[in-house]
């Protein structure tokens, strides 16, 4: 367990995640998941309060009522549950919300709860007004989760001690706080674990445009020559999601820095995104072998996601949690009963023409209408 004051933004070192045990060279550009090795200049370039906070404008205005309502009343705010995919600013949603409140923050993580007594231990230490983050907390072990129902209702936990028919339970109670849980599967919450909670925000992926401002901010920060036309690239090719688009930036002052003058421009940050693989709507290596395999090997499906993970040697999970989501959103794969299938569009971006059962009648139309 990690504690942060007001002013302490630093980022969690302490999460207990599979996906943090990678090989950081392993790791893919656009992956939407953190790296440890990025902390801390993803600490550095997190904001640190609403009004810094770009894009879910929906969010931050429910968010801001919420935290300023109790402010005024003198409480502990209800407990806050934010859901979506990674990248989006849940862990910075929660370190802002300690800031607002002025309080301090204490992190950690759903694999991490393995027992009731570690959640015990962790609530019994908390202080009047804290703020307790749980990331992945749909990953706690069930004992831990029964026990967190009763500590975010009456602010209190029963401790069993003894085992057997000697076991007695003794009331322990705890300081008034409140619970921020982030999830990315907000469908693997139990229904009593999700109604506990009083706000439950909803992260949506940003727009270019949400991205364009978040990218010159982070470039400010970092001290890179952003041209506008080079923050825009970075911005359209970032799938969406902060987290990608300032690792892109990172990356394009790079090759500014070694191959140019330092400046991003247009043209630097297009040969910088064709080094790292990225083409112009985002995909990489792993999502262009995914469609490739899909299309040339099995006709544009339907296959199964092992057949296909197979195909392009890679982990189901991993093609599943980390291509598919994005591939899907871009209208490029559809998941059927049967399988995944390619799309038109997915078709026409590999530079070939689709057979008429692809579906995605209307794009295909369109790019005859401008072909012919």
């Amino acid at each position: 367990m990690t504690t942060f004051g007001p002013d302490d933004f630093a980022d969690p070192a302490d999460f207990t995640r599979s996906d943090d045990l990678a090989d950081p060279g392993e790791r893919d550009t656009l992956d939407p998941l953190p790296d440890p090795t990025e902390r801390d200049v993803e600490s550095t370039l997190r904001p640190r309060d609403l009004h810094e906070f770009v894009g879910q404008p929906k969010v931050r205005e429910q968010l801001e009522l919420v935290l300023h309502g109790a402010m005024r009343r003198g409480a502990p705010p209800d407990h806050v549950l934010l859901s979506g995919p990674p990248g989006l600013g849940k862990t910075s949603l929660a370190m802002i919300i300690a800031a607002e409140l002025g309080a301090s923050l204490r992190i950690t993580s759903g694999p991490a709860l393995e027992r009731a007594g570690d959640l015990a231990a962790m609530l019994s230490n908390l202080v009047e007004g804290d703020v307790l983050f749980i990331d992945e907390i749909h990953r706690m072990a069930r004992p831990a989760e029964e026990m967190l129902y009763l500590a975010m209702e009456d602010f209190r936990v029963d401790v069993v001690v003894g085992k057997g028919p000697g076991a007695t339970s003794i009331p322990l109670d705890i300081a008034p706080f409140t619970l921020v849980g982030a999830t990315t599967r907000s469908g693997a919450l139990t229904g009593p674990l999700r109604d506990r909670f009083g706000f439950t925000g909803h992260m949506e992926f940003y727009t270019p445009d949400e991205l364009e401002l978040i990218v010159r901010r982070s470039a400010g920060i970092l001290g890179v020559d952003l041209r506008e036309d080079g923050g825009r690239e970075i911005a359209g090719r970032s799938r969406g999601t902060p987290r990608i688009a300032n690792r892109l930036l990172r990356r394009v002052r790079d090759y500014a820095e070694v191959r140019a003058d330092g400046a991003v421009t247009l043209k630097v940050a297009r040969d910088a995104l064709a080094v790292y693989d990225v083409d112009e709507l985002g995909l990489d290596r792993l999502d262009r072998a995914v469609l490739g395999a899909l299309v040339r090997s099995f006709g544009g499906g339907p296959v199964g996601v092992s057949t296909l993970a197979v195909a392009v040697g890679e982990e189901p999970t991993t093609v599943e949690e980390v291509c598919e989501p994005y591939l899907v959103r871009a209208g490029m794969l559809a998941r059927t009963p049967r399988g995944r299938v390619a799309t038109a569009t997915a078709w026409l971006h590999l530079g070939l023409t689709p057979p008429p059962q692809a579906p995605g009648e209307a794009t295909r139309s369109l790019f005859d209408d401008a072909s012919g």
